[in-house]
């Protein structure tokens, strides 16, 4: 391929699916490298020494690591289309903020919905509801995070929503109930095909997550 792109990951990662919309939304072809986090390939362990995690973006021969710096570099790569972040210094501080948010708030409390039980669980979704009431306020009237255009934060978030439905049914909640501009929001972005394709499909996700749960010992 002209620009020798690959992406090493595995299916269910939200943090790869981020990746694969941003090459998307830039129309950058790559191989995609599947990679078995139990067995981890000599690949990933040459490309990612010092976290030996996915995903990785090999450009050219060179790796680039975690999600959110990824995707940084392919807007940093490839200008020529629609940025993904804003270029107001102000405007793309506070788009790396809200990213930096979901990744330490949204990854760590919808994961303790589906890994914990009883009153642990209860406080993971009363803060994974607050969460969301902010990010609402955040999105506004806005079509996108990013405004008239998909951008930073709306890849950022966007992977997590291939989960919802399996929180709503482990967590006996409803997301769409309580936080209605959320999910009005994913399905708007659903409708593109770099967000569509990209994302891993929520009874896949599922499935998954519920065999976890069983190897953790829950019904």
């Amino acid at each position: 391929m002209a620009d020798e792109v690959t992406l090493l990951d595995f299916w269910a990662s939200p943090f790869g699916m981020r990746v694969k919309i941003a090459l998307a939304e830039k129309g950058v072809k790559y191989e995609y490298s599947e990679q078995d986090l139990r067995d981890k390939s000599a690949l990933l362990l040459q490309m990612n020494p010092v976290y030996k995690k996915i995903p990785v973006l090999v450009h050219r021969g060179k790796p680039v690591c975690e999600s959110l710096i990824i995707v940084q570099y392919i807007d940093d790569v490839w200008r020529g289309k629609t940025p993904l972040l804003p270029s107001d210094p102000y405007e793309r501080a506070q788009s790396m903020f809200w990213a930096d948010f979901i990744d330490k708030k949204i990854h760590d409390l919808s994961r303790k919905i589906w890994t914990t039980k009883g009153e642990e669980m209860e406080a993971a979704k009363k803060g994974f509801f607050e969460c969301l009431e902010l990010l609402e306020g955040e999105l506004g009237e806005k079509p996108y995070f990013g405004g008239e255009t998909l951008g930073y934060v709306d890849i950022a978030f966007l992977p997590f929503c291939c989960g919802f439905s399996t929180y709503e049914t482990i967590g006996n909640f409803s997301i769409e109930a309580q936080c209605p501009k959320i999910i009005a929001w994913a399905k708007r972005c659903l409708q593109k095909d770099s967000v569509a394709k990209s994302l891993a499909e929520p009874g896949k996700v599922h499935e998954l997550v519920m065999e976890i749960r069983k190897s953790l010992g829950f019904d």
